[in-house]
């Protein structure tokens, strides 16, 4: 996955890349996620139990580090922010199983495991080792939050960059962003379309056992026989499609879903960053105008954003270059997964079918 190309630079005592988060417990209305970590010398394994919210306040934190130079030019896929109507997550998280919904929390972890800045920060340690639970303080979801960042970014995100190198990232981000969106979108229908056909051959399997029926006519005992092997049949479909529909989820589909959070992150970075421009250019002026009184305070507040504004530029570039090997490298494995699932099912299935097909005109 992505986060295995990064290079691992961290001071943590578990190993970045086998860090799993192999279960979810449902209690009521909360999920708790079990992780498991090895530890680098070896010798044995890290259990924690974690709520959904703590992950939430793990990324909160992380990207609250004010003394760390450049900590708003990092790429960080978030954890899951994406709800339906009633709160659950959307996209292939909300497909009722926790497989997916592990898989993409542990990938979270493992990337700010092995990043070179990120995963410095103690509050990783802590959160992957220690049995406590980690700070609940929470950022609260507002609506009218949301709906301010929304305007404040549909009146910056035109705003001219002074870099042509980021300016024709936002650019090439903005139509990847909306492809990558439309893409997981698209193949999400695709699962569901799968698994409700699954569904219906079970629901067909299941009523032609209805019309089996007892009793020594020979017609009858011949039509049972047909129905009985019809119902074999389409219980064999059901469970083909069954199978190509987890195969598409637990590759392809994640690997197009983490796509598009990828994208998502980047546009958020590179939001940040247009922002901070934002803000020096409104301090360049303020500089320019300023009366003589002012105009040593305002020229120290010049040089601190011009500081900062370069410390945040000079990390978005290292994560934009890593990030494009990254997605690229991860799209490869998740196709060559998906296509190794897929032919395994097929070959399988039609075996199956085969054997049914032999059954079949032996009857006639």
């Amino acid at each position: 996955m992505m986060e295995e190309v990064q290079e691992v630079t961290s001071t943590l005592s578990v190993d970045c890349h086998n860090i799993n988060v192999t279960e979810a417990l449902k209690d009521g209305d909360s999920l708790t996620f079990l992780i498991v970590s090895q530890k680098l010398s070896g010798t044995g394994e890290y259990h924690v139990a974690r709520a959904y919210d703590d992950f939430e306040w793990l990324q909160q934190h992380l990207f609250s580090q004010e003394d760390v130079p450049g900590i708003q030019g990092v790429i960080c896929q978030g954890v899951d922010d994406d709800q339906n109507v009633d709160g659950s997550p959307a996209g292939f998280l909300g497909l009722g199983e926790w497989q997916p919904y592990c898989k993409a929390l542990e990938t979270f972890l493992r990337q700010i495991a092995a990043h070179r800045i990120l995963g410095k920060n103690k509050a990783v340690e802590s959160f992957l080792t220690s049995s406590e639970p980690p700070g609940r303080q929470r950022v609260r979801k507002n609506i009218f939050n949301r709906l301010s960042q929304a305007v404040e970014e549909k009146r910056k995100e035109g705003h001219k960059d002074v870099d042509e190198f980021f300016q024709t990232e936002r650019d090439h981000n903005l139509v990847l962003t909306s492809c990558a969106k439309t893409a997981a979108e698209r193949f999400l229908d695709v699962v569901q379309t799968e698994q409700k056909i699954a569904v219906a051959c079970g629901h067909f399997s299941a009523a032609l056992h209805l019309c089996v029926e007892s009793g020594e006519d020979s017609d009858k005992q011949a039509f049972s026989v047909a129905c009985v092997k019809l119902s074999e049949v389409f219980d064999s479909m059901k469970k083909n499609m069954t199978s190509v529909a987890e195969n598409n989820v637990s590759t392809l589909g994640l690997g197009l879903d983490l796509e598009s959070r990828y994208q998502e992150a980047e546009k958020e970075m590179l939001f940040r960053r247009t922002c901070k421009l934002v803000e020096l250019e409104t301090a360049r002026r303020n500089a320019e105008k300023a009366k003589p009184v002012k105009k040593a305070a305002m020229e120290e507040v010049k040089k601190a954003l011009e500081t900062e504004f370069g410390h945040i530029s000079g990390v978005a570039k290292q994560e934009i270059a890593w990030f494009q090997g990254a997605r690229v490298e991860m799209l490869q494995q998740t196709l060559v997964q998906w296509c190794e699932k897929q032919l395994l099912t097929a070959k399988e299935s039609a075996e199956q079918f085969n054997q049914h097909l032999q059954d079949l005109r032996g009857m006639a």
